[in-house]
């Protein structure tokens, strides 16, 4: 021991006194430091009641032992603290609330109790007279004081007392206040406390500081590059913790480790291939790994609920029965026998070769005729799930294929979701208006459909979400267009396409007493009353108030006609038992479409033609006048540029068989030729009104009647040739439901007929022709007195069974 030791120790020993004791147990009683105690023990009670009694001075030292552990010298840190009391409050329960200021050190030499209260021998340790310091302590001295501003940019308590510290040069007093104004720990604190010489206890506050500033920096460091996000998951899990907690009091605790074995039960149970099952194993393994509440552990489970709920092996069991299959498309489809017919054979083939893979077939045809009821029936003939997609408008490849994992909201395609919502991985999946797909700088989806409808590449169809391969195979792909025009020709390619035409008003007159009419009545809740539509009703609706090639304006319009009389049946009024047209009328209003007239007499310069427009056929009437001027051919009516070129085909081979026809050739010198369509606000396009155009043109100058009972379509050539056209059938019901009985088609669509219904044949002539002149032989009559012609009205001649002219 130095002898400055020796020397304080012997002033000490004449200083000894007892004095009451206050344990601490994680504050070190530094000199200078102003303590607030909350004083509830009872033997600390006593110790502050015989201090209060007295002079007010306690000591207050640090036990080690524990705090439930009688006081003695083993458990007391050496050094402790004589305080004296600034303040003190007695508390309604006993207590007290004191503010202690520690003065100065004392070692504790002895451990007594007398009356209840514990009590120290101690001996003060003097403070530090002030030295002479020597340039090595000196600069020690400022190199606290420049730590200690550092430290005051962020602690406000160090700011406080720093023109104090600034203040101060004796070593043992600046290392007391630094230590006293510091968040330390326990440990430290007592360490400072028990460095006794000034010097070697400011080395200690220097090296203190040193260490605080260096942690400082290394977290200042850390924080600048995860301040960004620290905050916020600071918050969200301060946000978390309120919410368990919240669940705790409602009861509703959440076993994250419960689910985490339900999810691995599950995997282990699914037959799956070793690719999916491994991917789903490996994010099942990094779930475990998260916090159940963060983001990315959403995103794990809700990919692993995915790959869970999707049928890698659940199948539906075919029960292919033909005869049962053949009811249920009676059943529930009137008519339509081609693609009847062609579903049952697709059905034989599956019934022979279960594993077969088949054609993929699309349904073609105008909206309203069944193309979706037609799917839904085979799924049922099936015993299969059926899904259903509309592809209407579909421009982004992801939409098909999901979304990469990467993107926020990113979720599997809608094939992947159409199987999770099937349950099975054999449905009848339906792809809706495949001809209105669409595509933009996002991709083409009908590159996805390449692969989905190729039996050869649908086994390892990989979504971007799951990014794994999912076999397709076994799936029944059906798709539905109402043209095949728009269809990419490598997806055409891949089907078989199923033509369903329109229905003629014989066919919707039974579909409507079949099936819309009473299932409109259950809609609207008049089934169980008396009354009837007339099939008059039903004509008069269909012609006035539709236009469509198929049933579902006509069902719309039935139900316009039943809910006025579900009306009449809630006002307590009696409802009419048979509806008649007047009637229809009276609910609904006047008719919305006019009826196309065709002309009751034969006129010259007016032929009626045949069109196909998206709804089914329509007539194409064609008139030519000729005025007098210089040869100018004029051409009105909205008319497309292919009809235009039809029309000066038409003139061209009319001149040129001028001679033929026994026309003057040089007519076309002196006059002008003006051919028009009406109702010129609607857009018209196509070649089949080539005939159409040359036989008006013939009529008009050879001052010849067109016969008023004869339709016709095809394409002219300058030859006078004529080609074949498309869309004869929807032509021919349209012949057939404005009445003609006689149409004039070309050679080349005569091997059509063969598949035309047998009612439309047994009502329509039909003349095939491979020139322009057979159609003129046809539909030209003799000359005849103009006068006479005029008023003469002829009647619409009686249907007789047809025969085919060629």
């Amino acid at each position: 021991m130095s002898k400055t030791k020796k020397k304080s120790k012997a002033k000490a020993k004449k200083s000894s006194q007892s004095l009451p004791l206050v344990v601490l147990n994680d504050l070190a009683p530094l000199p200078g430091l102003v303590v607030p105690l909350y004083i509830s023990k009872p033997t600390s009670r006593a110790a502050v009641q015989a201090a209060l009694t007295s002079d007010s001075r306690v000591l207050l030292c640090m036990q080690t032992g524990g705090e439930d552990r009688k006081p003695s010298k083993r458990n007391l840190a050496p050094i402790g603290g004589i305080a004296t009391i600034l303040q003190s409050v007695e508390l309604s329960n006993g207590d007290y609330q004191v503010d202690f200021h520690v003065m100065e050190r004392a070692t504790v030499e002895g451990v007594t109790s007398a009356s209840g209260v514990a009590r120290v021998v101690i001996e003060r340790v003097p403070r530090s007279k002030f030295i002479t310091l020597d340039k090595a302590t000196e600069k020690v001295i400022a190199d606290v004081k420049a730590k200690i501003k550092l430290i005051a940019e962020y602690e406000a308590t160090v700011q406080e007392h720093l023109s104090v510290i600034e203040s101060l040069y004796e070593p043992g007093e600046l290392s007391d206040l630094v230590c006293s104004v510091l968040s330390l720990e326990a440990a430290e604190s007592q360490r400072i406390l028990e460095a006794l010489e000034p010097i070697e206890r400011l080395n200690l506050v220097a090296d203190l500081l040193k260490r605080q500033l260096e942690a400082r920096a290394i977290t200042e460091r850390i924080g600048k590059k995860a301040m960004a996000g620290f905050e916020r998951e600071q918050h969200q899990e301060f946000l978390r913790e309120q919410i368990r907690l919240l669940r705790a009091e409602l009861g509703e605790n959440y076993d994250h480790e419960e689910e985490l074995l339900g999810l691995t039960e599950q995997l282990k149970k699914l037959k799956m291939p070793k690719t999916a099952k491994k991917e789903a194993e490996k994010q099942l393994r990094r779930l475990r790994q998260l916090h159940p509440d963060t983001s990315e552990a959403a995103l794990a489970r809700t990919y692993i609920d995915w790959i869970v709920d999707l049928p890698w092996s659940r199948v539906s069991k075919d029960q292919i029965d033909l005869k049962r299959a053949r009811l249920i498309l009676d059943e529930e489809h009137y008519g339509l026998e081609k693609p009847k017919d062609r579903i049952l054979d697709f059905l034989g083939v599956r019934k022979l070769r279960s594993g077969s893979k088949g054609p993929i077939l699309l349904l073609v045809g105008p909206p309203g005729v069944g193309k979706t009821s037609l799917g839904k029936s085979i799924a049922r003939a099936l015993g299969r799930e059926f899904v259903r997609i509309s592809l209407g408008g579909l421009r982004d490849e992801a939409e098909l294929r999901g979304h990469r994992r990467t993107y926020v909201g990113a979720m599997p395609g809608r094939i992947v979701q159409g199987l999770k919502s099937a349950g099975t991985k054999n449905p009848v999946f339906m792809l809706d208006e495949i001809d209105k797909i669409g595509r933009d700088f996002r991709g083409d989806p009908s590159s996805v459909l390449l692969e989905v409808l190729d039996p050869q590449q649908n086994d390892s169809f990989e979504d971007h979400y799951l990014n794994i391969p999912f076999d397709l195979s076994q799936v029944m792909f059906i798709c539905t267009a109402n043209v095949t025009d728009s269809i990419p020709t490598p997806l055409l390619d891949r089907m078989e396409t199923i033509e369903i035409s329109g229905y003629t008003s014989q066919e919707k007159l039974e579909i409507s007493k079949r099936y819309l009419v009473p299932q409109e009545m259950e809609e609207n809740g008049i089934a169980d009353i008396p009354v009837k539509l007339s099939d008059q009703s039903l004509y008069h609706i269909m012609n006035g108030y539709t236009r469509e090639s198929g049933v579902r304006e006509l069902r719309r319009s039935i139900s316009a006609v039943l809910r006025k009389v579900a009306r009449t049946v809630a006002e307590g009024a009696s409802p009419p038992k048979v509806i008649s047209p007047k009637m229809v009328q009276k609910l609904v209003g006047p008719v919305v479409h006019i009826p196309e007239r065709r002309s009751s007499k034969d006129e010259i310069g007016v032929v009626t033609g045949l069109a196909w427009t998206s709804v089914g056929g329509e007539l194409l009437t064609v008139e030519v006048a000729i005025t007098k001027g210089k040869g100018q051919l004029s051409l009105t009516g909205q008319l497309g540029e292919v009809m235009r070129e039809s029309a000066m085909a038409a003139l061209t081979h009319i001149l040129s068989q001028s001679s033929q026809l026994g026309i003057d050739g040089g007519f076309y010198e002196t006059s002008n030729v003006h051919i028009h369509v009406p109702h010129g606000g609607i857009p018209k396009d196509g070649p089949s009104a080539g005939i159409a155009i040359a036989t008006a043109l013939a009529s008009v100058l050879c001052r010849r009647p067109v016969a008023h009972n004869v339709a016709m379509t095809g394409e002219i050539t300058l030859r006078g040739s004529v080609l074949a056209i498309g869309g004869l059938l929807e032509k021919s019901l349209a012949a057939l439901r404005y009445g003609f009985d006689t149409v004039i088609i070309p050679k080349g669509n005569e091997r059509e007929l063969a598949e035309f219904p047998k009612y439309l044949k047994d009502q329509i002539e039909f003349y095939a022709v491979d020139h322009v002149e057979q159609v003129f032989a046809k539909a030209l009559l003799e000359p005849r007195d103009e006068a006479s012609e005029a008023t003469r009205v002829v009647k619409r001649p009686t249907v007789r069974p047809s025969k085919l002219v060629t």
